[in-house]
């Protein structure tokens, strides 16, 4: 149970701090400055939680790692299912918490839509943007896999390397898709902006657990495939 209560903990500060974050400062391309606060919300938010939880759950804190992990043989199929609900359950309460303070406190959400996920970056192109979901969550996962691996010796740095590979894949995603690479991630904010009365996310919301779940699972059999002896 502390596993799942951690991966919900590490979930919910994800949300709160990356999607808070781009809602306050905005994701413009006009604006670089509001790309590189975000990305760098997000990576340091793994850096944080990574050495905060990751020796009680390992750190997961987003279901397309999960399935990574699950299908390198890494974790027991409850695991990775209470690890599923415990993550959607953070996230939700990560965008709770973002619709206290932009809500009740009268903060404009620059995203319009709680920093949820969408395909204004590649002009409305599903193609596109499960591509960018793949490719990005891929080199996430295959990075975390590695550094992970009873073969890597990184030692303490293990965590500040996968912050530092969710910053870079936010540099490039965020102004094509807002960089998703997690499907709690995006649920939680496009069910919220639903609520708050904008709609666009949910139409688009399974591009962003689709490709994530597909780069992670391709990153999974890759990486099999390339540390077997």
């Amino acid at each position: 149970m502390k596993k799942y209560i951690a991966e919900f903990i590490g979930t919910c500060v994800l949300v709160t701090l990356g999607c808070g974050t781009a809602m306050l400062v905005g994701c413009d391309a006009a604006n670089g400055g509001g790309y590189i606060l975000t990305a760098l919300a997000f990576g340091l938010v793994i850096v944080g939680m990574a050495y905060c939880v990751g020796n009680i759950s390992g750190c997961h804190i987003n279901p397309a790692v999960s399935l990574g992990v699950f299908i390198n043989g890494g974790m027991s199929g409850k695991d990775f299912a209470c690890y599923i609900v415990a993550q959607c359950l953070g996230a939700f309460a990560g965008s709770g918490i973002l619709a206290a303070i932009f809500g009740l406190g009268g903060v404009e959400d620059k995203t319009g839509g709680f920093g949820a996920n969408g395909l204004g970056g590649v002009n409305g192109s599903i193609v596109s943007g499960l591509i960018v979901e793949i490719v990005l969550t891929f080199i996430f996962v295959m990075t975390i896999l590695g550094v992970t691996s009873k073969k890597g010796n990184h030692g303490s740095f293990g965590g500040l390397i996968i912050g530092l590979t969710l910053t870079l894949v936010h540099i490039l995603g965020i102004g094509l898709t807002g960089t998703s690479v997690n499907p709690a991630r995006s649920i939680a904010p496009a069910v919220f902006a639903m609520i708050y009365g904008n709609t666009d996310p949910i139409a688009s919301l399974w591009v962003f657990i689709v490709g994530p779940l597909a780069g992670a699972a391709l990153a999974a059999f890759v990486y099999k495939f390339l540390e077997k002896d």
